[in-house]
């Protein structure tokens, strides 16, 4: 849950590294709800004994519903100015698929505020750089910049 802070101290976030989001496990029940959700059926993601023959050796989910679970995943351990009616979801910048998750693979989300600029009375925009780690790999599923704008009412 996203932990409320005085608008003082949540200036003062920019280049915080707050704790990493709890694991959520990828089922292909998952990625063939998304897949119907947005008609992106290509078998690598739908088709497991397709998906099998492939370099993956298994369904892949989409890199859409990887970056779509950062809603979820972010929101277990967010920090919000207090007063925060809403956060809205103001854009995504430098989103790159660095390595795809296989279905059974587990994610997790680690965020850095990198920058917070309050740019009208009770409108905080904040920039985080986001990490999708893949649980036992490497290399992340994604990077990300994205934008959250704090309204306070």
């Amino acid at each position: 849950m996203s932990k409320s802070v005085s608008t003082e101290s949540f200036k003062k976030l920019a280049g915080t590294d707050l704790a990493p989001s709890d694991w959520l496990e990828i089922t292909q029940e998952r990625i063939n709800q998304f897949a119907e959700a947005t008609n992106d059926h290509q078998f690598i993601h739908i088709d497991p004994d397709k998906a099998g023959r492939t370099a993956f050796g298994s369904t892949i989910a989409h890199g859409y519903l990887t970056l779509s679970l950062l809603s979820h995943l972010l929101a277990q351990n967010t920090v919000a100015p207090e007063g925060a009616s809403m956060a809205l979801n103001y854009g995504s910048d430098k989103v790159r698929y660095l390595t795809p998750v296989k279905v059974g693979q587990r994610i997790r989300a680690r965020q850095k505020f990198v920058d917070i600029d309050e740019k009208r009375p009770g409108q905080w925009l904040c920039r985080i750089a986001v990490t999708v780690d893949i649980e036992g790999e490497c290399v992340p599923a994604l990077i990300a910049e994205i934008l959250t704008m704090y309204i306070i009412e």
